[in-house]
């Protein structure tokens, strides 16, 4: 009488393994990026909510500030929330003493420890930022990859184009198809 094997051989158990880790080597980075995206999101949320005051802040008191930024008395700017789970900080380059044409945009920068490192600087560890950039003579918002000093706006036939610090931004693979 013979018995019946019962379990798995060796080499059955090798493959079982070997198909799940070629699975892990491609699931991993898919999902870094992801969890990178949705980190990214979290800035451009918040910068989608400030372009309405913005603009009604700019169109009444030719202004451009968020309130809780530096130099911002309190009841001069639009009330903002300033930082979220992924972002350091959303300020405007705007000045309460700066002419304004040149200086409508928003910045936010992106915290520097507990994010994905798609979210750094890439050869830093300070957080990325990107910004929108106000257009003050056709009223249109743009979306730019990296930083905004409060000189890099230049003056052209059409308004007044951001020239965004691309080395403070975001790497292309995670940044959203609407900003590149």
């Amino acid at each position: 009488m013979k018995i019946a094997q019962a379990g798995f051989t060796l080499i059955e158990l090798m493959i079982v393994v070997a198909i799940i880790g070629i699975l892990a080597s491609v699931a991993i980075p898919a999902y870094s990026d992801y969890t990178a995206r949705a980190q990214a999101a979290d800035a451009f949320t918040m910068l989608d909510g400030l372009k309405t005051p913005m603009t009604e802040q700019y169109a009444s008191k030719s202004t451009f500030l968020i309130e809780g930024n530096p130099g911002v008395a309190p009841g001069m700017g639009v009330v903002a929330v300033n930082a979220g789970r992924y972002v350091a900080s959303v300020i405007s380059t705007s000045s309460p003493t700066a002419a304004v044409a040149d200086k409508t945009s928003i910045v936010a920068t992106y915290k520097s420890a507990g994010v994905s490192p798609k979210l750094l600087t890439p050869k830093t560890t300070n957080g990325a930022q990107v910004h929108m950039f106000y257009n003050t003579l056709d009223n249109t918002w743009s979306c730019a990859n990296g930083g905004a000093s409060k000189t890099d706006a230049q003056p052209v036939a059409t308004g007044v184009v951001a020239i965004p610090d691309v080395s403070t931004g975001l790497s292309p693979e995670i940044l959203p198809k609407s900003c590149q």
